[in-house]
Formats: C-alpha cells, sequence, structure tokens
C-alpha cells in the first residue's frame, strides 16, 4: 500500500475556533508537496428539530463565505473541546430557536470538508419541540426562523437552494429514517 509521510506541519493563522497549517508531504513517488490544512478545534453539532405537525424548523443566516444568506439547520461550536455534542445541540436549539425538546437522540456523524478540513459535526434529532421563549443570539448574529415541510425541503435540496453539508445530510439521514427505508 502506498504511503503519504506528513513531514512538517506549520501553524500558517491561528484563529478563534480555526488553525490554519501549511503540511509539507512527501508522496508516494517521493515528491515532495505543500497541502493546507484547516483545523477546527472543538467540533459542532447540527438539530433536525422535528416539530409535533412534522414540519422541521431551519434557520436563516448570511454566510460571508458565500456572500449569501442560507438555509440550514440550527447548529454551533462546542463551548469546549470536552463538551458531549448532545449539550451542544441542545442549548444551539435554545438559543437560534427558543425551542427545547425532551427527545434528541443522534441522528448521524459527518467530517464536513475531509480534503483539508478535520471538522466533525453531530446531527442530532429533536422531535415534539416546543417553543419556550425567545431565541437567544449572539451579538452578531441575526438568525431568522422558518418551518418547512419535509417534501419541500427535500425539493429544495434537489433544486439547489439548500447546499450547507451538514443541512442536505441531516434532513437526508431523518427522512430516510423515517420513511423506514
Amino acid at each position: 500500500m502506498e504511503h503519504v509521510e506528513r513531514i512538517s506541519r506549520t501553524l500558517v493563522r491561528k484563529g478563534s475556533i480555526l488553525d490554519i497549517y501549511d503540511d509539507e508531504v512527501k508522496l508516494p513517488d517521493g515528491s515532495i508537496e505543500h497541502w493546507d490544512f484547516v483545523a477546527h478545534r472543538k467540533g459542532a453539532a447540527a438539530v433536525v428539530a422535528v416539530l409535533p405537525d412534522g414540519r422541521i424548523l431551519l434557520v436563516r443566516q448570511y454566510r460571508p463565505a458565500l456572500d449569501r444568506y442560507t438555509w440550514e439547520l440550527p447548529a454551533g461550536c462546542r463551548d469546549s473541546v470536552g463538551e458531549d455534542t448532545r449539550i451542544t445541540a441542545i442549548r444551539e436549539l435554545r438559543e437560534e430557536t427558543g425551542c427545547e425538546s425532551d427527545e434528541v437522540t443522534k441522528l448521524l456523524s459527518l467530517k464536513t470538508t475531509v480534503a483539508f478540513c478535520n471538522e466533525l459535526v453531530d446531527v442530532y434529532l429533536a422531535r415534539n419541540i416546543r417553543k419556550v421563549g425567545d431565541q437567544d443570539l449572539d451579538p452578531a448574529e441575526s438568525i431568522s426562523l422558518k418551518a418547512f415541510e419535509p417534501e419541500e425541503l427535500k425539493q429544495m435540496i434537489f433544486d439547489f437552494t439548500i447546499q450547507d453539508g451538514k443541512t442536505v445530510a441531516g434532513i437526508l439521514a431523518y427522512l430516510t429514517a423515517s420513511s423506514g427505508k
């Protein structure tokens, strides 16, 4: 089996959640290359929030990397590396939607961008969510909410309206699991 060997990893920039590195690697043919590596220090959680009537809540927020607003699952980073992502999911659901659920179970775990980043997002399913208060957003957050029918979300995925990886994966995993397939 061929082997790629990392010779060195040099920190290029330390950010608030991400660190960017230059990796010098030796390829199986002996050549040397430089690859980018983005380390996501904390990990994150997202929530497929299902209302009692079966609709799913999404949040709309501006994403500077795309220079546009996107529809996404409620989600956010862990407060610390050791925080259970279930706690993160429950907190983010409450903060971003003002909702809670007593039924929060892990749906899937995914690596978002394996070509250059190690970010891990655990996606949870929260059934029978209920409104318990107002959103409790961070100062830089401006998030609106909307409940969608499952078929509407599937259409939004396949017409490229929803492109966020965790959202696509979470919705499709939920729809597949709930259909018994």
